[in-house]
């Protein structure tokens, strides 16, 4: 069953075209991964199907009877004077609603009105027992403990529930919408990255709720795993069209490549044979100078090729960041933890770790959100103190960090600015050098405040390869960029000469450049060799 149809949809925002005459058919129980570059309109769309956008004249939206949506953007808007688990138990109103409905009819059988007249009370009786039974279909009396255990397998800790909104991070927010969302349990779910912040158990969690949704799910990610695990489909919007894939995502690299090279061969074949049409059509117009009899044959020419259904060339080349990362051999001992320990008042983070990275490694270090990444990253660079024990960074060994929140950078300063003073270049050579990053000559005189996230991290990028540092502490460098961008810092990873530490909720990336995991469990470091895959088969057994 159709639930929802995009026909001809055209969407223009400003001076910018985002769509051209885009088709989609979403169809009941599908589980759909929306893909696509940074800026491409996932988001767009979402707010289009919301009605927050409007199509050009010609294109229509059409929902199949009594279906609902539930959106859920990168930026939900709640009541920041509620507790996080004040806001999830009312986005539900419907439960209050009910329970109130219950308790009045519930009071009125003991009306003699009502219990005297047998017609009456069979009607009480009856929307008493259908009542219960939609109570019961949201948990009954256990709801708010349904909505408790909800947030908590979404990554919030159990001290953050009664904390008021508006001491809580973007992140954390955006699991309490994701949580409102799932309890109100509209027939389509639009999800637009709703796995940024998770911690790895939340990832797990999320991807479950998806699969056994009742509803159907599309949902905007740029996890590849996650995309793995949960969907049934990938919608592909690239160059203002969408394309639909049955698959995963894996599914879809392989039918997309397939897709390709079919197209690029039925493209050569066509344009050959509109060459020799058109030759053809030349050889015509020189001869009618001498026979008219070649006239009809002009016209009966060009109607055939003006009736040729034009094969689009693919695009087998598209640009990507062109990201290169030096490095430089160094000292072969790179970071030694010598009996670290530390603690926040009566909470012990770690205790008496050891731990050493070689030159050339690429290690990747795991753990729930709070069991202290961020905190054995602020001690290796210097910023933090451990109680005991001491950090050994080798003598030529040059730090380059990236920050998750992007805090390195300065918000204040334009893009280039940024990249002069690191580089110590020119204006020219900086804007030249911001190119190869995806920048347009308007972008690299903004301010950084007003980039977007993925912006923000391409820039963060370019400053670390300035840096020419040889051992990179990574935080969460995916978090923002779309997949081709991760692909191409996954690539760079590979070529860099000197070693990596990498903090990164991202499985697949994990499973694409780590040789070895550090695994925060319990104040420990253990380690596990191979990538997120490898230590997922080690810990199931």
């Amino acid at each position: 069953m159709v639930q929802l149809q995009l026909a001809n949809i055209t969407l223009v925002l400003g001076a910018k075209r985002i769509f051209e005459n885009l088709n989609w058919e979403i169809q009941r129980g599908q589980k759909i991964g929306l893909i696509g570059a940074n800026g491409a309109g996932k988001s767009s769309l979402f707010k289009m199907i919301e009605g927050e956008h409007s199509p050009e004249m010609g294109g229509t939206i059409t929902r199949a009877r009594l279906i609902t949506t539930g959106y859920l953007s990168q930026s939900p808007e709640l009541d920041s004077s509620l507790t996080a688990l004040d806001a999830a138990l009312a986005g539900n109103p419907r439960v209050a609603e009910v329970h109130a409905e219950l308790e009045r009819v519930e009071n009125s059988l003991g009306n003699p009105e009502v219990y005297g007249d047998e017609r009456k009370l069979q009607r009480a009786l009856e929307v008493q027992h259908k009542l219960i039974e939609e109570y019961n279909s949201f948990g009954g009396d256990s709801y708010p403990a349904r909505v408790r255990d909800l947030l908590l397998g979404l990554g919030l800790a159990q001290s953050e529930l009664t904390k008021p909104l508006s001491v809580l991070s973007g992140g954390q927010k955006k699991l309490v919408g994701l949580a409102r969302l799932l309890l109100v349990r509209p027939d389509i779910l639009l999800l637009d990255e709703p796995d940024n912040h998770l911690d790895l158990p939340g990832k797990i969690f999320l991807e479950k709720l998806i699969r056994e949704y009742e509803g159907t799910v599309v949902l905007v990610s740029h996890d590849r795993y996650l995309l793995d695990a949960s969907v049934t489909h990938i919608a592909e919007l690239e160059d203002g069209k969408l394309t639909l894939f049955e698959g995963d995502y894996s599914s879809y690299i392989t039918d997309k490549e397939m897709r390709l090279a079919r197209q690029e061969e039925l493209y050569q074949i066509q344009q050959r044979g509109l060459a020799r049409m058109e030759m053809a059509l030349k050889r015509y117009k020189v001869w009618v100078e001498f026979s008219d009899k070649f006239a009809s044959r002009i016209h009966a020419m060009e109607a055939r090729i003006a009736r040729v259904d034009k094969i689009d060339k693919p695009n087998l080349d598209r640009k990507r960041m062109d990201l290169r990362l030096s490095g430089w051999r160094g000292s072969n001992k790179v970071l030694e933890l010598a009996g670290i320990s530390k603690s926040f008042g009566s909470k012990k983070i770690f205790s008496n770790i050891n731990e050493t990275i070689w030159h050339g490694e690429r290690v990747g270090l795991i753990g729930a959100n709070g069991a202290g990444k961020s905190v054995l990253l602020r001690m290796i660079l210097g910023n933090e103190t451990p109680d005991t024990g001491e950090i050994k960074i080798g003598p030529s060994i040059s730090i380059g960090h990236y920050a998750q929140e992007h805090e390195t950078l300065d918000f204040n300063q334009t893009v280039v600015d940024a990249v002069r003073y690191a580089g110590e270049m020119s204006e020219s050579r900086a804007t030249a050098f911001l190119l190869h990053y995806l920048f347009t000559y308007k972008q690299v005189s903004q301010k950084i405040s007003e980039l977007s996230g993925g912006e923000r991290s391409r820039l963060q990028l370019a400053l670390v390869v300035l840096s020419g540092a040889n051992f990179l502490l990574l935080d969460e460098p995916t978090n923002n960029l779309d997949i081709a961008s991760a692909e191409v810092l996954e690539q760079a990873l590979e070529d860099f000469v000197g070693t990596v530490l990498v903090i990164s909720h991202d499985r697949y990336f994990l499973d694409r450049t780590v040789e070895r995991l550090l695994v925060i469990e319990n104040g420990q470091l253990m380690e596990y060799q191979g990538g997120y895959s490898d230590y997922l088969e080690k810990k199931d057994k």
